[in-house]
């Protein structure tokens, strides 16, 4: 083992050393991957080597997420007490279902859930679990309101036309889900937005009353804390009050910015939190753990053991129910996520998380200032985002974004809201510098100098 150890040194060093001076890796286009790379497998092994030679081969040539130069998805950067966790719990390896086989770690685990609840606002009736990402936490929500809507439906299956509200701009795994479900994709009714790209909450109430009169059962909203374009938050307080009215479950789907519910400035962002039936968060996100580290929680922890919990004797067999964590989670074996949220949490403190959600509204502001300052740009994202929307010099977001990534400057995406097309820089990685936003537009705007002739005719 000490031998695997110092070559997994030897490739991360010469990693971290190379990241340095390329922060984006060479492209190794899909054409041509596997003529590129050995990646074949065969009836015998290779001498030590030449497996050593060609692993640093295969990690010096994938994608480099944690770099100054990556801002393309909704994750990013490396922080060095979460990775010291995630290491330890792959020594370890431990298997998160039960307190026999991970013993202290379903403590840590069960602190993490313990804290969040309580920064929330919600009393010991509470509790959640860890899951495989944000999808995963949001069908495990929609389970958890299909089984409080009508208990029967776990034995007898779905019977009626059950229907689900999201926004226009919320998650593609909405739809997955409610057809894993057993609800139906087309049943999932999509409410229209506003300029911000936040829930219509008026036009909620009117397809809810609308459904009702057609003889439909509404049971649950999912609304959005950070939408994956705009970074867009949904009202949460009116939306508790028709959902009472209703008898309707509220999730709340924060897995890319619920985690401003660790900072005192920009916690309103999800004023009303608190009233949410469920609630998840992505610490691979904004917390920058690495990935996935994904959070739900559940304001009553009745529903959890009610929609997940199952009986095998050949598994629980010692402990009390409290610490055999499979009885609230959808999977069974699972990795330990948790250590490495912790390792961080613990390291910096609840007041280090702050910091690090602040940080990333920080190097958003400093974007957006560039941008209105310079009338090559157009902006089109708002105040309290972290998705910073912009064009430049009416290049098309599509054609800008894939050349920087063909020719391995930057790792950028573009998105779309309405009729718009656009660069989306996304401020995630807390390790990043005032210095570094700068340099990202000074990369585009030499590139862009440097090969007029791919953006033509819109430059002439």
């Amino acid at each position: 083992m000490l031998n695997t150890i110092e070559k997994f040194e030897k490739i991360v060093r010469a990693l971290l050393s190379d990241e340095l001076t390329n922060p984006v890796s060479e492209l190794v286009a899909s054409k041509d991957l596997y003529t590129t790379l050995d990646l074949s497998l065969s009836e015998n092994g290779i001498p030590d080597d030449e497996f050593e030679h060609l692993l640093k081969d295969l990690v010096l040539k994938t994608p480099r997420t944690a770099t100054n130069a990556f801002f393309n998805q909704l994750f990013g950067g490396r922080n060095e007490k979460a990775v010291l966790g995630d290491l330890l719990a792959v020594i370890l390896n431990s298997s998160m279902y039960t307190y026999k086989v991970a013993g202290p770690q379903v403590g840590v685990e069960k602190i993490l859930l313990r804290e969040t609840c309580k920064i929330i606002g919600w009393d010991s009736n509470s509790d959640g679990t860890f899951a495989s990402g944000g999808s995963m936490t949001n069908y495990m929500a929609m389970v958890m309101a299909r089984d409080a809507f009508d208990q029967a439906i776990k034995f007898e299956g779905v019977q009626r036309k059950m229907i689900v509200y999201t926004s226009k701009e919320s998650h593609y795994s909405i739809p997955k889900n409610a057809a894993f479900s057993g609800i139906g994709r087309n049943n999932v009714r999509y409410v229209p937005c506003d300029d911000f790209g936040k829930m219509n909450v008026s036009e909620l109430s009117k397809m809810i009353v609308e459904d009702k009169q057609n003889g439909f059962a509404p049971m649950m909203v999912n609304l959005t804390a950070g939408t994956t374009v705009m970074g867009a938050f949904d009202e949460i307080t009116e939306v508790r009050k028709i959902c009472d009215a209703h008898r309707m479950w509220i999730h709340l789907d924060g897995a890319y910015c619920g985690s401003v519910l660790f900072s005192k400035t920009y916690k309103h962002l999800i004023d009303g939190v608190e009233l949410v039936d469920s609630f998840s968060y992505n610490a691979h996100k904004m917390i920058g753990t690495p990935v996935t580290c994904s959070i739900i929680v559940a304001r009553n922890k009745k529903h959890l053991h009610d929609s997940f919990s199952n009986e095998a004797s050949y598994l629980y067999q010692t402990d009390h129910d409290e610490f055999n964590l499979g009885k609230t989670s959808l999977q069974c074996g699972r990795r330990n996520d948790a250590l490495k949220f912790w390792t961080l949490w613990k390291s910096v403190g609840t007041n280090g998380l702050e910091r690090i959600i602040d940080r990333q509204f920080d190097l958003a502001d400093v974007a957006r200032n560039y941008i209105k300052s310079n009338s090559d740009y157009v902006l089109y994202s708002f105040e309290e985002s972290i998705s910073v929307c912009f064009n430049y010099k009416g290049i098309p977001a599509r054609k800008i974004c894939t050349a920087l990534y063909e020719h391995s400057q930057l790792l950028v995406s573009y998105g779309s809201f309405r009729q718009d097309e656009f660069i989306r820089l996304v401020t995630i990685n807390a390790q990043n510098k005032k210095e570094d936003i700068l340099n990202f537009f000074q990369t585009l705007e030499s590139f862009v100098e440097e090969h007029s002739a791919l953006f033509s005719p819109v430059l002439q």
